[in-house]
């Protein structure tokens, strides 16, 4: 199998997102890779709650998804979307990954579990579960004949869940980020090799990095240093910022 993880700095703006993430995923594929992996948020980058109901679909209509299952589909490739911000017709967003297989059908939907309900002691602080619903059950996809285990963010933080996923069969554990650049600078790197070496799988982590575009409310940043990790902790790949 051979992958490509693309690195993204997605802004608010998810039309010019599914662009970005459509063209480097093509790139990817025209390299050679079987198997293409965006970050968290693909769609949108937003600390904007009045943004996000501005701009979020529901899954049927998200721009980002109808343009990754078309490349996937005109390709022959596997895609992970590492995730979508996605409406869901309640009060509270959904934070969704989907695993499309090489015909463009949807093979695997992961809802995020667990919320980033983090204070940093720097003034910089998040409440994710004020806008999102948490997901209830682990998922796990196949690439081929290849179990996946589906994971997101903050997830890396619970080996209970990666430990639970490799029991059930997982050869590889998706990790898609959005990790602040305080927090990917301390635990990033050590945690994915952790998660590595508990597992005996293979860690695929696409992220997001830089700093982040906002046409409304105020922009983010996050650490990059998207990341392949062997089942022995070793790093295969590393993207830097």
């Amino acid at each position: 199998m051979r992958v490509g993880l693309v690195q993204l700095s997605s802004s608010d703006d998810p039309l010019a997102n599914a662009a970005l993430a459509t063209d480097l995923a093509a790139r990817a594929a025209d390299d050679g890779a079987t198997f293409v992996l965006t970050p968290e948020v693909t769609n949108c980058v937003s600390l904007s709650r009045a943004r996000q109901i501005e701009v979020l679909r529901p899954e049927a209509q998200d721009p980002t998804l109808d343009a990754l299952r078309t490349l996937a589909a005109t390709r022959g490739i596997w895609c992970l979307i590492g995730s979508l911000a996605l409406r869901t017709g309640g009060e509270k967003f959904v934070n969704r990954s989907i695993l499309i297989a090489p015909d463009g059908t949807i093979a695997a939907r992961y809802d995020k579990i667990h919320m980033f309900d983090v204070d940093l002691g720097t003034g910089e602080g998040y409440r994710e579960s004020d806008g999102y619903q948490a997901g209830d059950r682990a998922v796990i996809g196949h690439v081929g004949d290849v179990p996946v285990g589906l994971t997101i963010c903050y997830d890396l933080r619970f080996p209970r869940l990666f430990r639970d996923l490799a029991q059930a069969g997982a050869r590889i554990i998706t990790v898609p980020s959005a990790f602040t650049r305080p927090t990917g600078t301390a635990h990033w790197q050590v945690l994915l090799r952790a998660r590595a070496i508990e597992t005996g799988s293979f860690i695929l982590a696409p992220a997001q990095t830089g700093r982040h575009r906002a046409v409304a409310g105020k922009g983010r940043e996050t650490y990059g240093h998207s990341m392949i990790v062997g089942p022995w902790g070793d790093v295969l790949a590393d993207m830097g910022t």
